[in-house]
């Protein structure tokens, strides 16, 4: 516990706590009281060295592109603004046993004016900036609780953070991570780059924050692996030299074949071909030959709704059965969309290998290694929302598999150009499903000229390299006749007829009132003929609609 020293001031300077004798963190001790938890240096200097496990536990070219040397020591710096009069009030002020009148370096502070520049990570925004860390630096610090300060009305040797002799202790502190980490501070290229070492930085400090370092009598250096470990970031143990038939049980066709030849490397692959010609399948097995190779991390496979999302994630646990070994963590995929909590009771029995609960948060749920989703939640790791930056960290080298593309509108369109650029920065493949794409979009999904227009078509660019376009050969053909018919009547007629016959038979409304109607209408006269009627539509219960479904 640390112990205040009797500090008795002149009237001519504003006294300050050393950063040494600085508390980052409370703990509850073993009486049940609230105690004086590690101090400051001891905080940043595990924050950091849990970044660094977490960077050495990456594939290569995700280390060796995003995360340069001095990264785990950004992460470390997260915590300076801790060394502030108004933090130090605030969580002597919250302790047992502390007399704040012994410390006259905080007479007087109002711990509530932190509201004003977002706390003690404000603090470390313009402490670092004050500093000259290089660009993009001060940022990350700022924004370590999920969101950025704005305020350029204080510099950080302002009376609000202590003035000038506070600011001193801040730098040593800096100075003293620098020695602990042996670098300076790293460059960073691009916004994207940032990003990924913002979400690096928020996710280090929500481990390093965790039960195993409460105790500041007990040494934190044995427990850096072990927690790393426990919050789920262990090896994937994918099994070798599967063949397609051996992870699919039936031998690949020629567009599968061709997209697999294609994507050896992170980039961006387009597969347009009609339902039935196993896109699923060619891009899970692509994604294979990238884990098992290194030129992957993991995958996440979005979905434009939760119905298609759900689906696919039962198939992907099958896959995952078949690609990982048995003593591997990680058999079985997170769900992530809106109502992903409703599978609780299969989601959740997982909880007890290491990292099953942890990954389960919202905010956290693009870190686990395979998860299937929602489009929405991968778009976030592109747009200014709360923890955005982590989404992003989670996503870096994985594999992004994005299905039935054709179906999303302008506006989502748009964000997924956005979307598909920054996956490329961060050095991720993204393989995109879709029946059908006009010149135009897949242009923009793309960035670049495209010229043909064949159908079924993959167009493949891998990072660093050249658009290539493969038309796919079609082997066989189906015949459809469409006949077009205004008597709603006839067409009522025939559909009864045919199901009548054997055949089955899709009625399509376009609202659920419509749905409701027809289904009482249908449901009565099949009831005469003896033939089974359904009905679905979105406002069915989970349950319900799960058992319809099913059926």
């Amino acid at each position: 516990m640390f112990k205040p020293r009797n500090i008795k001031p002149s009237q001519s300077e504003t006294l300050v706590i050393p950063y040494q004798q600085r508390p980052a963190k409370t703990y509850i001790g073993p009486y049940g009281n609230k105690e004086l938890g590690r101090d400051v240096f001891e905080h940043c200097q595990i924050v950091g060295s849990i970044a660094a496990e977490l960077v050495a536990r990456m594939p290569f070219f995700v280390r060796n592109t995003l995360f340069p040397e001095g990264s785990s020591l950004v992460a470390a710096c997260h915590d300076i603004g801790k060394v502030s009069p108004t933090f130090a009030k605030k969580i002597f002020s919250n302790t047992s046993g502390w007399k704040l009148e012994q410390t006259h370096a905080l007479k007087g502070t109002n711990a509530e004016l932190e509201k004003g520049w977002g706390g003690h990570a404000g603090v470390s925004q313009v402490a670092a900036k004050f500093l000259a860390a290089r660009e993009y630096i001060p940022e990350i610090l700022g924004q370590h609780h999920g969101f950025a300060p704005s305020f350029d009305i204080y510099r950080a040797d302002a009376e609000v953070f202590g003035g000038n002799k506070w600011q001193q202790q801040r730098e040593l502190l800096v100075n003293a991570l620098k020695v602990a980490f042996n670098c300076d501070w790293p460059s960073i290229n691009n916004f994207e780059q940032a990003r990924a070492i913002a979400g690096l930085t928020t996710v280090s400090d929500w481990i390093g924050s965790g039960d195993f370092f409460e105790d500041p009598k007990l040494d934190w250096h044995p427990k850096i692996k072990q927690d790393v470990d426990d919050a789920g970031f262990t090896p994937l143990n994918v099994r070798s030299s599967l063949s397609f038939s051996d992870v699919f049980l039936f031998n690949p066709h020629l567009a599968q074949t061709q997209l697999i030849s294609q994507v050896k490397k992170p980039g961006v692959y387009i597969l347009e071909a009609p339902m039935g010609m196993g896109k699923t399948e060619a891009a899970l097995y692509a994604a294979y030959n990238l884990l098992t190779e290194g030129q992957a991390s993991s995958i996440y496979f979005a979905l434009p709704t939760q119905l298609t999302s759900n689906k696919i994630h039962e198939r992907f646990n099958v896959f995952l059965k078949k690609i990982l070994d048995e003593n591997c963590h990680h058999r079985r995929s997170l769900s992530l969309h809106g109502s992903a909590w409703l599978l609780e009771e299969t989601e959740m029995s997982e909880d007890g290998q290491p990292g099953g609960a942890w990954f389960s948060s919202n905010k956290r749920g693009l870190l686990a290694p395979f998860a299937v989703g929602t489009i929405d939640q991968a778009l976030m790791a592109v747009m200014n929302v709360k923890h955005g930056f982590v989404r992003a960290f989670g996503l870096a080298g994985k594999v992004v598999i994005l299905d039935e593309v054709n179906t999303y509108d302008a506006y989502t369109g748009t964000i997924l150009d956005a979307l598909v650029k920054g996956l490329r920065q961060l050095q991720c493949t993204v393989m995109i499903l879709t029946a059908t794409l006009n010149q135009n979009r897949r242009q923009s999904l793309l960035g670049c000229p495209v010229v043909k227009e064949a159908y079924p078509l993959i167009s493949a660019l891998a990072n660093n390299g050249s658009l290539s376009e493969h038309a796919v050969k079609v082997t066989s053909r189906q015949h459809l006749i469409i006949r077009l018919e205004s008597d709603e009547r006839i067409a009522l007629e025939e559909a009864i007829n045919r199901a009548e016959q054997g055949q089955q038979v899709l009625w399509i409304d376009n609202t659920v009132k419509e749905a409701q109607h027809r289904y009482f209408d249908l449901a009565a006269r099949c009831s005469e003929l003896v033939i089974e009627c359904g009905l679905l539509y979105s406002r069915f219960t989970a349950a319900h609609r799960q058992t319809n479904e099913d059926k």
